[in-house]
């Protein structure tokens, strides 16, 4: 529960941390947890759409998912023998399978969105620039990659050289020579298109902080406007 003065007392400080003008200090809960799940909402879902497409991975340098550390040696090596067109291959697999799993968060976001409460709406208005990524990281990330995993495989599992690095490093990593997601490409690109995913969001967010007049929302101009 919680007392309304010591939150009427301190919303302002925490909002003044991004420039709000002084009727901020007159804004409601309701007003400051409605921002915010606009904000949330908007942030996500504009992530969503942006890599939730063809070349929304492969075509873009910031998110685009390289090969797993431990088959970048053999990757050169491949291409020095001119097998560069199996190591392609691969790559575009990866990063497809990242760009058709990414659709799945969109119903997942819109529920965390509506469940947001009072206390997580001030973490985020206090939390800085990557309040968003974190709110959504804690709250999302396990749920989401089990939601990712199948598709990823689904999408990898036809590549042969995928099949092939899985099996080399499983015994790798038997022998300590391989770590975590690496053993493996399909937990390899759901890690990293979760990443991905958070930085858009993360990128949406500032945005939205940066120019909240330029969102045309009355509330995302109340809550951050300046």
């Amino acid at each position: 529960m919680i007392d309304r003065r010591q939150f009427s007392g301190g919303l302002p400080l925490a909002l003044g941390a991004f420039a709000l003008p002084a009727r901020a200090a007159g804004l409601s809960e309701s007003d400051a947890a409605s921002g915010v799940r606009v904000a949330l909402e908007r942030g996500a879902l504009a992530a969503v759409a942006l890599l939730g497409r063809t070349d929304g991975f492969l075509g873009n340098p910031q998110v685009r998912i390289p090969l797993p550390g431990a088959l970048e040696d053999a990757a050169k090596l491949l291409r020095a023998t001119g097998q560069g067109r199996r190591v392609d291959e691969l790559i575009t697999a990866m990063n497809r399978a990242a760009e058709a799993a990414v659709p799945e968060a969109k119903s997942l976001f819109v529920s965390t969105v509506k469940a947001l409460s009072v206390e997580d709406a001030l973490k985020i208005v206090r939390g800085g620039d990557t309040a968003v990524t974190e709110f959504f990281a804690g709250k999302t990330r396990t749920p989401l990659f089990e939601r990712f995993m199948p598709i990823v495989t689904r999408a990898t599992e036809k590549v042969k050289l995928a099949e092939r690095y899985n099996a080399i490093a499983a015994r790798a990593q038997g022998l300590g020579l391989v770590k975590g997601d690496q053993a493996n490409v399909q937990r390899h690109v759901t890690g990293k298109a979760l990443d991905g995913l958070f930085l858009m969001i993360g990128e949406e967010e500032k945005k939205i902080r940066a120019d909240p007049l330029k969102t045309g929302s009355a509330i995302l101009k109340k809550v951050f406007g300046g």
